[in-house]
């Protein structure tokens, strides 16, 4: 399974001070993932891609660059990020589920002005494949380049949001599509995917496949980021997501210690993360299981999706034994996972293990 990031900002910011220089950045996690437990596969080594946009002059499309090198082995990155800046950033390292080792199947996806990167995966692909390509328009069809369930993920949005009256080749404006336009079609996507997961006793006629999906994407137009937090089962807990806003993203006396600082009730940036990049415990905060989170103009805005899966109880226990199998552990909502000493430096010896799960049965 996979690591994303997203940063957006009021002001640019180096890519080097999200992805290289952390001591927990999203590098980091290539290879020492800390909420990532298998056995099969110990590392998040399958490529890794970034996503920016640049000054407007240049045009609204963002610059993606890719790489089927593991993230921690590629000098190519570090020259990069240490010599770009961008308000708007998208990062990810990748474990693969679906798809080959190849540049097409790096995260992430672009079409035009819109980006997009997935962490988890589609339930029964092998059967939701056909019905999903069956449902997309030509062009749409055609576009897709790679392997992987997120790519077909992609098209689906694509098409849908066409569907929704508007040109996902156009240039959206100053304003790009508008938060509630992404946030409807994100939502009608997952919907989408639930529905040919439905279908497939009836129409292949086969029972007993996995059925359930860990949904957690990221969509951006250059100006609205759309996030979810998803599993389509009301007794499982999803893939972990974490969001952090403040006024200031500053390091600390130790090399690479990073933090959050909030000088006032507003924030200049908002970042999200599979996993937190820093060891500060209050600077983070789960996003709730089956949510949709939407950053507009700095602001976060938190939404529950209404299905057949979600659970008014926000408190009820979920298992997190899926999301082992998965190579996944996640904590309870609201909590962290970066515990600290008592003088605030991290407390190394605990961060060795991830937090323990609720007993599974784990295959390997």
């Amino acid at each position: 399974m996979c690591r994303f990031l997203v940063y957006k900002g009021r002001n640019d910011i180096r890519l080097s001070k999200l992805i290289t220089e952390p001591s927990h950045s999203i590098l980091t996690q290539s290879y020492d993932s800390r909420l990532r437990l298998d056995n099969r596969r110990p590392v998040n080594g399958d490529g890794f891609g970034v996503g920016f946009y640049t000054d407007p002059k240049l045009g609204p499309e963002p610059c993606i660059f890719t790489s089927t090198l593991p993230a921690w082995n590629c000098e190519n990155l570090e020259r990069l990020a240490s010599k770009t800046c961008s308000n708007l950033i998208f990062a990810h390292v990748r474990a693969t589920t679906e798809g080959a080792l190849s540049d097409t199947n790096c995260h992430p996806f672009q079409h035009q002005t819109l980006m997009w990167m997935h962490n988890g995966n589609i339930g029964g692909w092998q059967y939701v494949k056909r019905m999903l390509a069956d449902s997309l328009a030509d062009k749409w069809y055609i576009g897709v380049k790679g392997g992987t369930d997120s790519e077909w993920a992609f098209a689906l949005f694509l098409d849908l949001l066409e569907k929704e009256g508007v040109d996902p080749s156009s240039d959206p404006g100053p304003e790009g599509f508008g938060q509630a336009l992404l946030r409807r079609v994100m939502m009608k996507t997952i919907a989408k995917i639930n529905e040919f997961i439905r279908e497939i006793p009836n129409r292949y006629n086969v029972h007993g496949v996995e059925t359930r999906s860990l949904l957690n994407f990221a969509v951006s137009d250059g100006h609205t980021v759309v996030c979810t937090r998803y599993i389509s089962s009301k007794t499982d807990e999803p893939a972990s997501l974490y969001f952090s806003s403040g006024t200031k993203w500053v390091e600390g006396k130790d090399k690479g210690h990073f933090k959050m600082e909030r000088h006032d009730k507003g924030a200049d940036i908002v970042l999200v993360a599979s996993e937190p990049i820093t060891f500060e415990r209050h600077n983070w905060v789960s996003v709730p299981t089956n949510s949709v989170l939407t950053i507009h103009k700095q602001t976060v805005l938190l939404h529950p999706i209404l299905d057949e899966f979600y659970g008014e109880n926000m408190n009820q226990d979920r298992s997190s034994c899926f999301a082992v199998s998965k190579g996944l552990v996640s904590t309870a909502p609201g909590t962290t996972v970066q515990p600290q000493n008592a003088d605030g430096t991290p407390d190394i010896a605990h961060l060795q293990q991830p937090p323990a799960p609720s007993p599974c049965a784990v295959s390997t």
